[in-house]
Formats: C-alpha cells, sequence, structure tokens
C-alpha cells in the first residue's frame, strides 16, 4: 500500500514539473506537424475495391439480361468484366444469337463497351 507523504512529494515537484515541460515541449512539435498534415488517401487508393465491386454488379446484370432473353437462356455464356468493359465468350447456335447477346449486352446500364468471344458451335 502506498502512502501519500505530502513532505516527500513536494520536494519533487520541480523535477516532476521540469520534465512534463520536457515531455510537452517535444510533444508539441510532433503533434503541430501531424495536425497540419493533409490525408494521403485519394480516390485511387481506395477505386480498386469499388471497381471490383461494380464489375461484379456489372457481370450480374448482364448475366440476368441475357438469361432473360429467350433465345439466350439455355447457351452456355461466359460473362467477365472489367472497369465497365463487359467480354463475353462461349458457342452458340447462329450468328443471330451473338447479334442478339451483344445487342442485350450493350442495353445494360454501365456497360462501356463489349468485346465479344462467341463463337459458333462447331458441325
Amino acid at each position: 500500500m502506498h502512502q501519500f507523504n505530502v513532505m516527500t512529494d513536494m520536494r519533487n515537484a520541480p523535477y516532476i514539473k521540469s520534465r512534463l515541460l520536457i515531455v510537452a515541449a517535444l510533444a508539441l512539435p510532433a503533434f503541430v506537424f501531424t495536425i497540419g498534415c493533409k490525408s494521403t488517401a485519394t480516390p485511387s487508393a481506395t477505386a480498386p475495391r469499388e471497381i471490383a465491386t461494380d464489375d461484379a454488379a456489372l457481370a450480374i446484370r448482364v448475366h440476368r439480361a441475357l438469361v432473360a432473353e429467350p433465345g439466350l437462356r439455355a447457351l452456355p455464356m461466359s460473362v467477365a468484366t472489367y472497369r465497365g468493359v463487359v467480354q463475353l465468350s462461349g458457342y452458340v447456335d447462329s450468328e443471330v444469337q451473338i447479334q442478339k447477346a451483344l445487342a442485350v449486352t450493350r442495353g445494360v446500364p454501365g456497360v462501356r463497351s463489349v468485346s465479344n468471344d462467341l463463337h459458333l458451335r462447331p458441325q
């Protein structure tokens, strides 16, 4: 158990005060410096996560639009997205289906361009 002795502790008061002043004098410039610093986070630093989320949502919207189209529902097509560019790949039965898939994809909001990698099935 520690007892507080006023006489003993008061003798150390000048020493304690001088130590506190030294610590404060050293800490103040560092504190002022950090307050003056601007945040280094830029939109481009957080953009990859946002782009990945947007691309995933876009791929889902394109896939749903293709599945909703009667002539394209059962076709084995893949949808990949990167920064709003949609790549369609797979095999279809006719050129008409390729054109329809491209038109449906271009009609989905958020699609910047479409890369066509659809091929006719070998006969």
